[in-house]
Parts: C-alpha cells; structure tokens; sequence
C-alpha cells in the first residue's frame, strides 16, 4: 500500500476523526484515513501525552483546517466574537459556518470546501441576486444563495448534488429544481457544526 503524506492527512489521522477536507476522495476507500489510520512515519507503540497547551492549540488548528482559515483571518474571528454578548464559543463557531464558501459546502454545491472557494472566487454563486466572489463574505438570516444561470455553473453544481447527496443542515434549505439555490433560514448555532469541536480550549488558548 502506498504511504499518502500531506498535512491534511496527517492532522486526520492525529485527530482521530474525518476533517472531509479531501472533497469525495474521502467518501470512498481511497481515503487516506480508513486507508492508513495510524500517523505516517514509524509506529511508536507508546505517544507521548500532549501537553495541556498541545492540546488547546490542537483544537485550534482542527477548526482552522477544517474551515479553510488562516492565523490572522481566525484571530479576526475570535476578536470579533469575543466582543459579542453572547457566548465568546459559540460566536465564534456561528460566525465561521456563515462563512459563503461553507455555506456552499454544507448545502450540497461543492465537493469540499477548498472547492466551494473556488466556486465562490470564480463568481459562480450569487447572494440576493447579486454577485459575491469573497469566500469569507458572511451571509445573513434571509440571505438566498443561487447558482448563475450558465452552463459551467449548473454543470458543477448539479454534479455535486448527484454524486454526493449530502445532507442540508436544519439552518439551510435547497431548492433543486431550475437553477439551484439555497436559503438561510436562521443564523447557525453550535448544534450546528458538524466537528466535535471543545471551544472551550481554543478560547483558553486564545485569550492569554
């Protein structure tokens, strides 16, 4: 069996758990994952307990991976959500699953969600009816998502849709029929997001 390497393979295996960051390679047996679950490298018998920082900035560099953010866009993020009035958590969570691209992803438009950036860039969605190519633009309750009526944008999306059948969570609907869209129906809570996420430990590590 060939060894599959890369940093996203490797911080599933960590992790213990399916980031899907690989689009519907990791729907299928192929997956790195269920292929080679044990970390690359040798096989240590004994790993070495994390410490209690390790496993705070673990935590982070999950969420960061798994929504396709970097360091400063995250920090933007929490500052943002610390500010709130609500809890500093679950703030943050609502704010990266209203991001566009993710929205795209979880309602079925993409494979993944470094394809549904793609989407978003090449100005293939639309938002109220107006084009958006901001990946981290963040939607509203309200807000409708629709594919552009052209040939290339129907085909990727109606493909995703056809090969994937993913599930729409209960804070998105979808339509089908004509040209696809989606619509925010409220604006995302925790039971929300589709990670087993410990926000608790990403806000201790970020407010030192």
């Amino acid at each position: 069996m060939g060894r599959i390497t890369g940093p996203v393979c490797r911080l599933c295996r960590r992790d213990g758990l399916k980031l899907f960051l690989k689009g519907s390679r990791c729907d299928t047996p192929k997956c790195a994952f269920d292929r080679r679950p044990a970390p690359p490298g040798v096989v240590q018998k004994r790993r070495p307990k994390p410490t209690d920082y390790g496993l705070r900035l673990r935590e982070k560099q999950k969420v960061k991976h798994y929504y396709g953010v970097l360091e400063r866009q995250f920090r933007t993020y929490f500052d943002r959500a610390e500010k709130g009035s609500g809890n500093t958590g679950e703030t943050l969570m609502s704010l990266l699953e209203r991001r566009l691209d993710n929205i795209v992803h979880r309602v079925g438009f993409a494979a993944s969600r470094s394809a549904a950036r793609q989407m978003v860039a090449h100005g293939h969605v639309t938002v109220n009816g107006r084009r958006v190519d901001v990946p981290s633009f963040l939607v509203r309750a309200g807000d409708v998502i629709r594919v552009k009526n052209r040939k290339k944008s129907l085909q990727l999306v109606h493909g995703a849709i056809s090969d994937f059948h993913r599930d729409v969570p209960d804070f998105l609907s979808r339509t089908e029929e004509g040209v696809p869209e989606a619509r925010v129906d409220r604006l995302p809570s925790s039971d929300d997001v589709s990670i087993p996420v410990q926000t608790n430990l990403i806000i201790e590590l970020c407010s030192k």
